[in-house]
Formats: C-alpha cells, sequence, structure tokens
C-alpha cells in the first residue's frame, strides 16, 4: 500500500482559542469601550458598541475563501486603484518602440525586476548557465530543464523509494545553510508538431504514393490536437545576504556569485540524478530561458523557435536565440478573475492540503488539458527554513497548542478529533526536527491557459474541477492572477511565500 503523506500542521497555531497574538490584541481593544459602558451601567451606549465589536470581529477573524474581509477590502482597493491609474496594463517597449538593450528582461508585474547574467564557463562544452537576479526580492536563482519517467507505471516501493528521495533532497538543501526554496514546475502543453515536421521535411520520400501521404497527413493532423507534450523545470533559489558570504571566497561580483552558484547545482543535480531518478537535468543557458520564458506566455510561438533551431543547424548565419527585450508579452493587462496576455487567458488557483493526506503523483490529474489548445501547469514549491527559524516557529507551535488545549479544558470545551490531531502532529514536530529534518512550507499553484477565442471562465471551472479530483481543494487568486501566472507558468523562481526568515 502507498504511502500516505499526511503529516504536516498549520503554518502558525493561535494560543486562544485558534485567535493570533494581532487578532487577540485588536478585539481586547476594541471591547474595551463596550466594557466601560457596562460599568458605568450605560446600556445603550453597550448595544451599540457591542454590535461594532461583532462587526469587527467578523472582519478581522472569519476567513472568506483564504483571506480575512479586511484583506479583502484592502485587496479590492488596491486593485481599483490601480485601474483607475492604468497601473493594470502593461506594454512592452519593443511594442511601443523604445526597446534599447537586446539583453534586458522586459517582463511585466513581478517578474519587471528579474535580470539574467551569464555565468562562468562550466562542463567540456564550456557552458555558461543562465543566473537569474531578482533585484526586487533580493534573491538568485538558476533554473534546470529535467526529465522525468514519470510515476503511471511506478509500485508501490518505487514511489516510496522516490518519495524518500524528495525529502533527502530537501534535506541536503537544508544542510547547505544557502538554498532557500526548491521548486517543481511543469507545463502540459498542446503537442504542435513541429518536431514530427521538421523530420519529415528531410525524410519524406517525393516518390511517395500520394494516397499513402494523404492519409499520413490527415492522420497526423488529427493524432496532434490529442497529443500533449510535458516540459518540467527545476529551480534552486539562494537569498542575496547568504550567498553574498558565500561569494566571498570566490572574489567579487556577479562571477563570485555565479561560481557560488555552481556549487550549490552540482549538489542538487546529484541528488535529482539519485534520489528521484530524474534521467536528464539541463542547466538552462540565457538563450534557453528565454525561449522557455517565450514559450509560458504564448505557447503557440513554440514552433517557430524550433523551425529557427533547425535552420541554424544548416546555416549557423541563422539567429536563433529569443531576445530578451522580447521574451515578454507585447502586453498584459491584470482583471480581478484572470490574466490577459498577449492573445491568451490564464486563470491560476493554488491547492489546499487535504486534510486526509495524498499520496506521490495525486496532483497528476491537474495537469491533464480538457479539451484541445488548452494548456495546463503547476508548480510545487518547498520553502526551506533555516535551523533557527524551525525551533523557533516548533516550539512556539507546542507551546500554543498546549495553552489552547489548558483553556478549552478550563473553560469546559470539549476538544475535536480535529483539534486532537492538530496538536498530535504539532507536539512530533520538535522529534522529527531533532532527528536532522529540515522544516519546509510547501505551496502548489495550478494555471490554465487558452487561446483568447475560447472562455477562460469555463476552463477555470475545469480547473478547480481537476483539482477536487486529484484530492485537494482549489483557491482562486483572484486580484492576484498575474502574480500566480508567473509562478505557476515562468521558471524564473517566483515565490509566493517568501518572507524575511528564509
Amino acid at each position: 500500500m502507498a504511502v500516505v503523506y499526511s503529516d504536516y500542521t498549520r503554518d502558525r497555531v493561535g494560543m486562544f482559542f485558534g485567535l493570533t497574538g494581532i487578532q487577540l490584541g485588536i478585539l481586547t481593544a476594541a471591547a474595551s469601550p463596550a466594557l466601560w459602558a457596562v460599568q458605568t451601567q450605560r446600556w445603550g451606549w453597550f448595544a451599540g458598541l457591542a454590535l461594532g465589536w461583532a462587526v469587527l470581529l467578523v472582519l478581522v477573524v472569519v476567513p472568506v475563501r483564504g483571506r480575512s474581509a479586511t484583506g479583502w477590502l484592502l485587496a479590492a482597493t488596491a486593485h481599483a486603484a490601480g485601474v483607475a491609474l492604468r497601473w493594470a496594463r502593461w506594454r512592452s517597449r519593443a511594442a511601443a518602440g523604445r526597446a534599447e538593450e537586446p539583453g534586458v528582461p522586459d517582463l511585466p508585474g513581478v517578474l519587471s525586476g528579474f535580470r539574467v547574467h551569464d555565468g562562468p564557463p562550466t562542463g567540456p562544452t564550456n557552458t555558461r548557465f543562465a543566473l537569474i537576479q531578482d533585484r526586487a526580492g533580493r534573491v538568485w536563482a538558476a533554473t534546470a530543464a529535467i526529465s522525468h519517467p514519470g510515476l503511471a507505471l511506478a509500485d508501490t516501493a518505487e514511489r516510496d523509494s522516490q518519495g524518500r528521495g524528495l525529502a533527502g533532497l530537501l534535506n541536503a538543501c537544508a544542510r547547505t545553510e544557502l538554498i532557500c526554496e526548491v521548486q517543481f514546475l511543469i507545463r502540459s502543453v498542446p503537442d504542435d508538431g513541429a518536431e514530427r515536421e521538421q523530420w519529415l521535411a528531410t525524410h519524406q520520400n517525393p516518390s511517395a504514393p500520394d494516397l499513402a501521404r494523404l492519409v499520413n497527413t490527415q492522420m497526423a493532423a488529427t493524432l496532434a490536437l490529442a497529443g500533449v507534450r510535458t516540459e518540467a523545470f527545476c529551480t534552486i533559489v539562494v537569498p542575496e545576504t547568504r550567498l553574498a558570504r558565500e561569494a566571498r571566497e570566490f572574489g567579487r561580483g556577479i562571477d563570485a556569485r555565479a561560481r557560488a552558484m555552481t556549487m550549490l547545482m552540482a549538489e542538487v543535480e546529484t541528488q535529482l540524478r539519485t534520489g528521484m531518478r530524474i534521467s536528464s537535468v539541463e542547466w538552462l543557458t540565457s538563450p534557453q530561458l528565454a525561449a522557455a520564458v517565450r514559450t509560458g506566455f504564448a505557447p503557440a510561438d513554440r514552433a517557430g523557435i524550433i523551425e529557427a533551431l533547425t535552420a541554424r543547424e544548416a546555416d549557423p548565419t541563422v539567429n536563433a536565440d529569443v531576445p530578451w527585450a522580447q521574451a515578454g508579452p507585447s502586453g498584459a493587462e491584470t482583471t480581478s478573475r484572470h490574466y490577459v496576455h498577449d492573445a491568451w487567458h490564464s486563470i491560476t488557483a493554488t491547492l489546499k492540503l487535504p486534510a486526509k493526506g495524498a499520496v506521490l503523483g495525486a496532483l497528476a490529474p491537474v495537469l491533464v488539458p480538457t479539451e484541445p489548445g488548452e494548456r495546463r501547469s503547476m508548480l510545487v514549491a518547498f520553502p526551506i527554513l533555516p535551523a533557527s527559524t524551525a525551533d523557533r516557529q516548533a516550539l512556539n507551535a507546542e507551546t500554543a497548542a498546549d495553552m489552547g488545549e489548558a483553556l478549552r479544558s478550563h473553560a469546559g470545551v470539549k476538544t475535536r478529533a480535529k483539534d486532537a490531531t492538530a496538536i498530535a502532529r504539532t507536539r512530533g514536530l520538535d522529534a522529527k526536527l531533532a532527528s536532522g529534518n529540515a522544516l519546509v512550507r510547501p505551496y502548489a499553484v495550478a494555471c490554465t491557459t487558452v487561446p483568447a477565442t475560447m472562455r477562460i471562465a469555463e476552463f477555470g471551472r475545469r480547473l478547480d474541477a481537476s483539482i477536487r479530483r486529484a484530492g485537494f481543494a482549489p483557491l482562486r487568486l483572484d486580484l492576484a492572477q498575474d502574480a500566480g501566472f508567473a509562478a505557476a507558468t515562468i521558471p524564473l523562481g517566483v515565490g509566493l511565500d517568501r518572507s524575511s526568515d528564509q
């Protein structure tokens, strides 16, 4: 029987009936006027103040689709201001006729602060990998294209072995004290048949019977609609503060940071190949990463890129590289429910972990397109907390669980099975940390992309249905669809839960 992974707890546990310190402080301060009205026996004032306190309780405590009412109010206000000031619409410099440096990325939204540098020559072919710099988030990253045989035909022992390999990868990254996040991004793209067309152009026999060629062409056109190609990427993220200290051994500047990243990439590649049975790990160069970004925004552009790469093999003067100034969309717009980029629309949703747990490979239905032309993509991220932060959070969580249980017992409130399970998992967290395991804060983001001629709302509902069929609960990233799309589709190391303690 496959192992069910369910040993996870809430990130933060409230000490007083599930309330955090900030929530408890706000409610206590708001209740002071009502208590004063009771003491002075001003019952009319007390009724009004009690009603206001109840409204504040709903605004601060009660979550609505993952956020409090106050959070929704602030997000809606910010979005409305962005729409009114035209910040929600973006146009590339190339589309406006103001493109300057071809090597400088021109990307929208949260990707605007990214820069890509060439690393030092490595390997027998002196390949220069792409070093990704997020100037706004103050992190560095490197992305590899990986190839995995999949889990569809894997038995229980193989799945458990690869699960232990993933745990070993995360523990190894935590022991480096440099890597703060490991990301796996998968894109299920409709097969455009570009490679087959290039093969036919060079191998087709001109003297073949016309009927055979006609039948072959019609069958290829029909089967291509049902074909799906999978692209997988692995990204490691390192904060600037940690990388700068490590880079002092190699010198100064970007070159020193790139050499320090090279050492980390070698460690991660070893873990990927041995523990997780990944057959191919290729760290992307700057042109390869630009092509991956471009096809992330416009999936249909891949056929033209493949044709240019094939033409360059015959004629070295052909420029098949995608300039970074044109890797992004020509225009983009953020709406409240979906994201518009060029002639494509996308909807993004996060996945809530099920209480019953999940087996390895349970997310496979999320990546299955429902119609020709639809692309599915998903990011599974594993932010790694430092050992000191993990110990402190484990201690605080255990203290909060003990205090909450004592308060319930003193108030005569029965501890439900759900609360008892959460308390047991929280108390077992410290033992796992003591045995050398790393504490991670995993999350997953799924995205569906379709041409603008198709109804994106319908495909958004189908994405939610696929997430529920996999055993998870969907949570739309309304008012933040641009950030969700960048994280779930673009392999640049964008994070949605990157806090200062990492």
